[in-house]
């Protein structure tokens, strides 16, 4: 089995070690001897999104987040082209606003998003920072597999952001807030998932201490070509204990 795997805007759109993620998704296939193919993909590169299982982008600092914001706007299309046919991605932070409708800043500019995701971003005066602990979407917990024999279906991380993102209709969180602010800091929710598309503000990387999440990612990754496919289990045990600690602290 092979894996095909786009980083999209790793030069412009790497903040708080969010390339980790790449990193950790792609050794996590290759320890259980998935082939893995990883191109990076920026600015005016040419590229057919459904060519690919899984798709990363990351977040970055308004400068970046505009160049890409008007790169996007002519790959828009195409990227939701892929994700409607089951193509998995994650974007984090700024990567996850751009997903949206729009970004509004303070000064009132309007950075226009792809629309893959029903949701919209505005700047707010505070930075919601600090670490912060998930109940994961019911939606998703009958996917998680367990690691080592546990279950688990929380995720942990680091988020840093100013943007007051809101959710639509025809969109899920990706998971409830139990410690710490998520989306807006109001209504309780944090990240978003559409299909095999999942956006979050978890800085970190994410994936380091959500072995299971990331196992989650594999597995829709290789669904579109191969079906249903019992991933291998892994020695996650420095994984867990990681996420452990951090649940206990935040608890």
């Amino acid at each position: 089995m092979r894996i095909r795997v786009c980083h999209l805007y790793p030069d412009l759109l790497n903040l708080y070690g969010d390339r980790g993620n790449v990193l950790i998704f792609c050794r996590r296939a290759e320890w259980r001897g998935i082939e893995v193919q990883l191109d990076l993909i920026s600015l005016s590169d040419q590229v057919r999104f459904t060519d690919y299982d899984f798709i990363f982008t990351g977040g970055g600092a308004d400068l970046d987040q505009g160049l890409v914001s008007k790169d996007l706007e002519m790959r828009g299309p195409v990227l939701i082209d892929a994700v409607e046919h089951g193509v998995a991605l994650l974007c984090i932070c700024g990567g996850y606003q751009l997903l949206g409708r729009y970004y509004r800043a303070q000064d009132g500019a309007t950075l226009p998003g792809v629309g893959l995701f029903d949701l919209y971003t505005e700047a707010g005066s505070r930075r919601l920072k600090g670490n912060i602990l998930l109940d994961l979407d019911p939606e998703l917990k009958g996917g998680i597999m367990p690691c080592r024999g546990q279950q688990l279906d929380t995720l942990v991380g680091f988020e840093n952001h100013s943007g007051r993102t809101f959710l639509g209709e025809t969109v899920r969180p990706l998971a409830r807030v139990i410690r710490g602010n998520g989306n807006n800091g109001d209504d309780g929710t944090e990240g978003v998932n559409y299909k095999n598309a999942f956006g979050t503000y978890l800085h970190g990387p994410f994936l380091s201490k959500n072995p299971h999440f990331a196992d989650l990612l594999i597995a829709r990754a290789l669904f579109r070509r191969h079906g249903s496919v019992d991933l291998a289990p892994l020695d996650d045990t420095l994984e867990i204990n990681a996420h452990r600690v951090m649940e206990r602290r935040l608890r």
